[in-house]
Formats: structure tokens, sequence, C-alpha cells
């Protein structure tokens, strides 16, 4: 399955949630790209949308390849083979420097409003696509802890295996494409896949949460 863009992603997605609309929930988005599915998504259940915003922690080498992943609160999930080969200093100092972008980032997109709390609702996490799905998971993890009614983990595209595991996470798993033999980069499955700006995500919530 191949998606034209984010937007056109969102739309699928929020037609596969189609029977969450007049229940009580709130979409919550992984920034950057993830933003521009949730507020499809939250548009048509008539929804919230607010953040969830983990931080890739770059292998030193590859900065693309996580080591961990680090959330606003300095929880973190990390791929133990390759943590336990880098310097730990490092990694704590790195790992520190993510988790204050991720609280940058929560003021700069939100303006100081407070997080909207899952409370006993159903929690609608999206990004635009998953990898190894490290990132996905921590999220996942984070929305447990404020005791949602149920967490629904929604997602355009993501490796078979990886798909598996974060079924067993989720309360719901609803995902389009789950090749067995992936592409390598979830850009691989959208025409267009440019990087979405500070300034759009900025709008697109200010547009659902006035």
């Amino acid at each position: 399955m191949q998606f034209k863009n984010r937007v056109e992603a969102g739309q699928k997605l929020a037609a596969a949630l189609g029977k969450y609309k007049g229940e009580d929930v709130v979409v919550y988005a992984i920034p950057r790209g993830g933003v521009v599915l949730g507020y499809e998504i939250a548009k048509q259940l008539e929804a919230p949308l607010d953040l969830v915003i983990p931080r890739k922690v770059g292998h030193p080498l590859s900065p693309e390849y996580a080591v961990c992943v680090v959330a606003e609160d300095g929880e973190m999930l990390c791929n133990e083979a390759e943590a336990a080969m880098v310097d730990k200093k490092w990694l704590q100092a790195a790992a520190e420097k993510e988790r204050k972008e991720a609280q940058r980032r929560r003021q700069v997109y939100l303006g100081g409003r407070p997080p909207l709390s899952p409370q006993d609702k159903i929690a609608i996490l999206v990004d635009d696509g998953v990898a190894t799905g490290l990132t996905f998971l921590l999220a996942i993890r984070q929305l447990r802890r404020l005791h949602p009614k149920q967490v629904v983990a929604a997602i355009p595209v993501a490796p078979q295996e990886t798909a598996q595991l974060l079924r067993a996470e989720a309360d719901e798993l609803v995902v389009l494409h789950a090749p067995r033999m992936y592409l390598g980069a979830v850009g691989a499955y959208y025409d267009e896949f440019e990087q979405v700006e500070d300034e759009e995500v900025i709008k697109l919530l200010s547009d659902r949460t006035g």
C-alpha cells in the first residue's frame, strides 16, 4: 500500500477508526509528522488533539538509528544491545538533551497549555509510521501511566514484526499496511514525505484545541 501524503494516510486511518466517533476520545499524536495524521483523525472523530513527545537518542555514529528513546519525564526505553556498547556518560548526556528538547517542543507547540488527561477515556495514539517501534512503544507506556480506559494504536504502516509487538502493548492496533518485507523506511510508503515544520504543527494543534 502506498500513500499520497500524510493527509491521505490520516484520512484513511480516520475512516478505519470511525467506530470511535461519538465516544469519549482524546487523540494523541507524536510530532512532528504524526500531528498531520492526528489532525485528520481528531477532525473526523470530533475529538481533541494533544501530543506525546518521546525523543529518539540516535547512535553517535548513525544518528538516525535509535539507541534509546526518552520521554518528557525522563523515562527511557533502550535497545539494550546497542545501549551496552556506547559510553554511559555520553548516553546520559544525550538523553538529557533530548528530554529538554521534548519539553521545549511542548511549550512551543502548545504554548504552555496543560496536557489533556486521558483518564477513563479512549486514547488514540498516532504517528505517520513506525520502523523498529521503539518510539511508539514508549509513547504507549507513557499513556498507560495516565489510566486511560483504552489505548488504541493507529499507524498507516509498520513492519509485520513491529506490528505484532505493538499489538501486544496496545488494547487495539489499527494498522493499514504491515508488510512482511519492509522497505526500510517509513518514507518509502509515501509519494510525498517532506519534513513537517514547527509552524504547521502549531497551526494544526491550534485548529483542534482553540
